[in-house]
């Protein structure tokens, strides 16, 4: 089966992306970096080391120091699939992202967000 797209897309080139998402709504780098290192496990010196490095968003899944146990309870939909229903992990991690990057963007409160 062949990789989707997305998988070796480096991190770093989407990161901007998604921070200007966040900005424009009125929310911060911070808030935003917070979710990566709540979701992840990567502490804000690793999560800058990904970005320097360039790594592709599968290894910087593949590769986390922990992820979140509580990332299972988010759900909802992004990009027209429930994500709760990816089956492929890597993609199913991305969509986690894709999804608390909108629920920021949306104005959410943190507490919420982070499933606490």
């Amino acid at each position: 089966m062949t990789k989707h797209r997305i998988y070796t897309t480096s991190f770093a080139s989407v990161y901007p992306h998604y921070v200007a998402k966040a900005e424009k709504k009125g929310r911060t780098k911070a808030e935003f970096d917070h979710i990566i290192t709540w979701l992840t496990g990567y502490n804000q010196e690793g999560l800058e080391e990904q970005i320097e490095k360039g790594t592709d968003f599968e290894h910087f899944f593949s590769e986390a120091p922990q992820l979140n146990p509580a990332r299972e309870l988010i759900k909802g939909v992004v990009c027209g699939v429930r994500v709760e229903d990816i089956k492929e992990t890597i993609m199913q991690e991305i969509r986690y992202l894709d999804k608390l990057i909108d629920e920021l963007a949306r104005g959410k409160k943190m507490e919420k967000i982070l499933r606490t």
